[in-house]
């Protein structure tokens, strides 16, 4: 089994090397001079999409524009915002935090086509229940029904590890840590099956059960609300700290141009980073957190009310902005200022990595600090944990789509067995679950970027085709 997980392990290291992180790069950047930057173009409009007044009741769909958002956002706002920046950070300097920045200016053009693509090219049963997603332009769109059964296996595969299993795990981690901490429990382990973590896992799983068994108008009704709530409590939380050590936010900001651009030298014959090891960690760690280009988002805003599916690229756009821009800057910035790097010793951070950096650092000048990142990692996980399911369950609808009747069955069958693993998530260690879920989560952009670059033709003329008809269009309210 050690050989397996360590095979397991090296599989993963392939996946997601070098040439996963240049495919997703150029791929948004090729996007983004197709679609002449339409990330900054449209800026605005993305925005004002959002706010309801171009909602028309009387489109196709099932959930809103921002409903469609939040979905996404639920999924795609995790651990990696948390323990992920943290990573990038320690393993490649600061510099590596303006690479995750690129990764969100460009995946907002991938996340764009993506999901413009998703509901050009969704289905819409009997019942007016809609589908869509990378696996249907892959088949309908781009002709290739054999890569949309892969990205739909892989998706499968992934939800139960990356969506489902790890985050539950992540949830009941600080949960218990906060009840030793009080006294009302034992002090928490993560090397064996612990009861206490089984036991916040169930609760988990009724919570989140309630909430999937309801489809995608409840699972999107609990997002935007859920989603709101977690990010601005995260961003408040860590506005107030960055006041308290404001002092060393525009030294944290030069930092990490410096040190992008190998402008900062280590000093006093330590190694410091080199600008290839602040690249290939922050663009890695970017594209982890806000997922542009893995195919997962354009499922969520494929069931969107609209009959212009520009519209929903647009709002879709906003998704790494908001993931990588504003919620992963905060964590950077708060670990950046809090005294725990220092540059004249090439930035040591007392050996800490992931959340407990990020813990770390939150608490440095702020007493109740680290609760913001406890806050953060239940609520990031909890609602990922709900937002992945759909996408395993569209996953398993498209596999079973020849027989409509059956593919009803399959997904309440799915959903009752990812139900029941979110106790098993939180009570064992997932180190091997992680990586091959990792692996598939990777694998689904392969065929995606496929569909990407053999449609890109099509989005552009949608995307031009909307633009010429805006000036004469009107909001509903």
């Amino acid at each position: 089994m050690e050989q397996f997980a360590k095979l397991v392990e090296t599989v993963d290291s392939y996946v997601w090397g070098s040439f996963l992180m240049f495919m997703l790069i150029g791929t948004g950047f090729f996007l983004s001079i197709r679609m002449r930057l339409v990330q900054a173009r449209l800026f605005t409009h993305a925005w004002s999409l959002i706010t309801g007044k171009w909602d028309n009741p009387a489109d196709k769909g099932e959930i809103t524009h921002f409903q469609a958002l939040s979905t996404a956002l639920a999924s795609t706002i995790g651990t990696g915002n948390i323990a992920g920046v943290a990573t990038a950070i320690s393993s490649g300097g600061p510099g590596a935090v303006f690479w995750m920045w690129v990764t969100a200016l460009i995946g907002m053009c991938t996340k764009f086509t993506c999901c413009l693509l998703a509901q050009k090219y969704r289905n819409i049963d009997s019942d007016g229940e809609v589908t869509g997603g990378p696996m249907y332009y892959l088949r309908d769109g781009l002709g290739k029904p054999w890569l949309g059964f892969l990205f739909a296996t892989f998706a499968f595969i992934a939800s139960f590890g990356i969506g489902n299993m790890v985050q539950a795990n992540s949830v009941a981690g600080p949960l218990h840590t906060y009840l030793s901490d009080a006294g009302l429990v034992s002090v928490a382990s993560v090397d064996h099956f612990d009861w206490v973590r089984f036991m916040i896992g169930v609760v988990m799983a009724i919570f989140a059960g309630s909430v999937i068994l309801g489809g995608i108008k409840r699972i999107a009704s609990f997002s935007d609300k859920i989603v709101p709530f977690m990010a601005i409590g995260y961003v408040f939380g860590s506005l107030y700290i960055l006041f308290v050590q404001r002092d060393q936010i525009i030294p944290a900001l030069k930092m990490i141009f410096s040190s992008a651009f190998g402008m900062h030298e280590a000093v006093g014959g330590v190694l410091g980073f080199s600008v290839a090891q602040a690249m290939r960690w922050g663009i890695a760690r970017g594209l982890f957190s806000n997922e542009a280009g893995l195919g997962s988002a354009p499922i969520a805003h494929a069931p969107a009310k609209t009959d212009e599916p520009v519209r929903e690229g647009l709002v879709a756009m906003l998704g790494p902005f908001i993931d990588t821009i504003v919620v992963c800057s905060m964590t950077a910035l708060v670990i950046l200022t809090s005294g725990y790097l220092d540059p004249e010793k090439a930035y040591l951070f007392d050996g800490l990595k992931g959340a407990a950096l990020t813990a770390a650092a939150f608490k440095t000048n702020v007493s109740w600090g680290q609760h913001v990142v406890s806050f953060g990692l239940v609520f990031f996980a909890f609602s990922t944990i709900i937002g992945w399911c759909y996408y395993g369950d569209r996953s398993v609808r498209y596999l079973f789509d020849a027989n409509p009747e059956r593919a009803r069955k399959a997904v309440l069958v799915y959903r009752l067995v990812y139900i029941a693993l979110i106790p098993v998530g939180a009570a064992f260690p997932l180190e091997l679950i992680w990586n091959l879920s990792d692996i598939a989560n990777g694998l689904m952009a392969f065929p995606n970027l496929i569909g990407l670059l053999g449609l890109s033709s099509v989005a552009h003329g949608m995307m031009k085709d909307y633009e010429e008809r805006l000036p004469q269009m009107k909001p509903y309210r």
